[in-house]
């Protein structure tokens, strides 16, 4: 094994925390003749272990070595694989580079560790080949990367060249991208040292558009301006106002299950860290992605200056934003920025023509969103309405007179009418002995 990896060229620069390479150089010691059993050994099982540990996270299954491999070639950004992200399979002397490289993996994944088992006396990697996970829940483990990595397993594994592997590989990145940009669907930003770095949302809400009740004009109005976006055609940045409660936020996540196959892609960022906006832009702007920088419950007081990072950036400041990223807010205030009354005093004239400067530069963040979408809270038919709408895709099997009074008792201690609270007295009547599947 450790000949064949010596031999990588264009995946050379493998992760610091990679198991192709320790493994290598265990086998390479066996070979060797000069070891110490025990040592090897011991040294073996703990990649095993975290081999173990990653097919936990990811929901690998079967051939856990093919997995991993396979794992490593879709997560490894080498400039090659960022080129096919955009291109496809391309032209030019790389490719002979890359060949050898395909030539490598295929015959990695067909690597007999019968030999080194044999050596050793140990069974793990016989074990590993032929592997039934424990069945766990979805939300357990990464099931976006789970199904593609396995489905590109199990082809790469029966394919009878490099030629054969170099195109299934390649036509991935193009289809999904490379690293972590092109697997996961969402981000959340993260300090590291003096920068920022982006780390994967790995089990991502699988709310649709469908599970919301209601809102149909808001709903296409955002996925209107969300379609060009991924389409690549002019789109504006969009903020969603309105009562708590009504499913803007929900509608934000709900898009990015519906369009992460169009390379739609979503970085959660909160405004303490607006001050790293520049820095996070300058690490996406050259990928082959579209990338909503969402702002969940956005508003500010009066003696925070936040929004002043987020005026520049949305636009204003000298760099120009680059077409694939815009930003998607959700809050609670029309104006996001606290007002109040004091912000008139400073007006010009007696008969108050002009608006206070101080009013000026307040709403001069929210009129940078090109697109604002109202959610307002529903009236008592409406939330009847979601109640039922509920109740039924649930199964809930109990009279509507009785259904509606239980849901006006609920609502009337819990916060009011809005969508949020139709959602939480369902669990509610759920967890009661009222509750009973159809």
């Amino acid at each position: 094994m450790h000949k064949l990896v010596s031999k990588l060229i264009v995946y050379r620069n493998l992760p610091e925390d990679n198991l192709l390479q320790p493994l290598a150089e265990l086998c390479a010691q066996v070979e060797s003749g000069s070891y110490n059993k025990e040592a090897v050994i011991s040294k073996i099982y703990d990649q095993i272990h975290r081999l173990l540990d990653i097919a936990t996270v990811y929901g690998f299954n079967k051939n856990l070595w093919h997995n991993y491999l396979t794992y490593l070639l879709v997560s490894v950004e080498t400039p090659f694989a960022i080129t096919c992200e955009k291109e496809g399979a391309c032209e030019g002397s790389v490719n002979a580079l890359a060949f050898n490289d395909f030539d490598v993996f295929q015959k990695l994944f067909a690597y007999d560790f019968a030999p080194l088992e044999k050596e050793l006396g140990i069974n793990c990697f016989s074990i590993i080949t032929n592997y039934q996970a424990v069945s766990k829940k979805e939300t357990r483990y990464n099931k976006n990367i789970s199904e593609k990595v396995q489905r590109l397993s199990e082809a790469l594994a029966n394919v009878q060249n490099a030629e054969a592997f170099y195109e299934l590989v390649t036509d991935f990145y193009k289809a999904y991208g490379v690293g972590k940009l092109g697997l996961n669907k969402a981000f959340r930003l993260a300090q590291q040292g003096n920068g920022a770095k982006l780390v994967p949302i790995a089990n991502t809400d699988a709310i649709a558009f469908d599970d919301l009740v209601g809102y149909e004009r808001q709903k296409q109005a955002l996925r209107e301006n969300t379609e060009a976006f991924v389409a690549g055609r002019p789109a504006n940045n969009v903020l969603l106002f309105g009562d708590s409660g009504t499913g803007k936020s929900s509608s934000i996540k709900a898009l990015i299950n519906a369009y992460y196959d169009q390379g739609l892609r979503l970085i959660e960022i909160y405004k303490h860290q607006f001050q790293a906006l520049s820095e996070v832009i300058a690490q996406i702007k050259s990928r082959n992605y579209r990338f909503i920088i969402y702002m969940d419950d956005l508003s500010f007081e009066e003696f925070e200056t936040e929004y002043k990072y987020l005026k520049a950036i949305i636009e204003g400041g000298l760099e120009v934003r680059p077409d694939n990223i815009l930003i998607y807010a959700t809050s609670n205030r029309r104006h996001l920025i606290n007002e109040t009354w004091k912000d008139r005093n400073d007006v010009t004239n007696e008969e108050g023509i002009y608006k206070s400067d101080t009013m000026q530069e307040k709403l001069s963040l929210v009129n940078r969103f090109g697109c604002t979408i109202y959610y307002g809270q529903p009236d008592q038919k409406e939330y009847f309405e979601i109640v039922k709408e509920l109740a039924q895709r649930e199964g809930l099997a109990i009279p509507e007179d009785e259904l509606l009074l239980e849901a006006k008792r609920f609502e009337l201690h819990h916060g009011g009418i809005s969508g949020r609270t139709a959602r939480q007295f369902i669990n509610y009547m759920q967890g009661t002995k009222k509750f009973a599947k159809k």
